[in-house]
């Protein structure tokens, strides 16, 4: 597979692509330091991966990676940063990002590309299939777009109330307790049970875990 690396951090930047340059199947094709290298590095090497770091001066890496997924629809775009932060996670899995690495575990990124590569998502090193295994049947399938399709949300997740799905959706949509009170007309309170009876239906942990599982389900 053939991979731009692009990290604000010059220094990080080339050992990235000195650990990955190594590997049999990865040839680094390109590396940069800004969103405005990532955008021009894709265009002119069309690499299988752009990995990318989030917060980067000017043009950060979402920024970046929504110039390129408008270009190229098909790219396989992976965040790569020194934290987990469930806003950034949301708004990546949102834009159609295959992946969200964490920079320190060095020895997981090239196992998640090759998953990448395989047409799997990748959260912090783990497929999401594998860590976000729902149990509900059609959960696997590549359903029609729930905007445009509402009875999808109930083949997804059939052991939620619709108004626990609806609050799935905002939840994946990146807004918080208060933001989903006023788009679902209800009391933060009791958007906190529905969010407590959403985790313990699905055995999931956090709002993080609930949006993965959305964007999952979607495949």
């Amino acid at each position: 597979m053939r991979v731009i690396v692009v990290d604000d951090d010059e220094v990080v930047a080339s050992s990235l692509a000195i650990v990955l340059g190594v590997q049999d199947d990865i040839e680094v094709a390109g590396t940069g330091s800004s969103g405005s290298d990532a955008v021009a590095l894709y265009e002119r090497h069309r690499p299988d991966i752009a990995l990318l770091d989030i917060q980067m001066p000017q043009v950060s890496g979402l920024e970046a990676a929504d110039r390129i997924l408008d270009a190229y629809p098909d790219a396989r775009i992976v965040f790569l940063t020194t934290f987990s932060d469930d806003e950034y996670i949301v708004r990546a899995l949102r834009q159609g990002a295959r992946g969200y690495l964490i920079k320190q575990d060095v020895a997981a990124i090239a196992p998640a590309l090759r998953s990448v590569m395989r047409g799997q998502r990748v959260l912090e090193g783990e497929v999401l299939e594998r860590a976000f295994s729902l149990g509900s049947e059609g959960a696997g399938a590549a359903p029609q777009t729930p905007q445009t399709q509402p009875t999808s949300l109930e083949k997804l997740f059939p052991q939620l109330t619709n108004r626990e799905r609806e609050v799935v959706k905002l939840v994946a949509e990146g807004l918080d307790n208060r933001g989903i009170a006023q788009a679902a007309c209800m009391g933060e309170g009791t958007v906190r049970n529905h969010i407590s009876s959403i985790l313990a239906k699905l055995g999931l942990e956090n709002r993080t875990q609930i949006a993965v599982a959305y964007y999952r389900a979607q495949g």
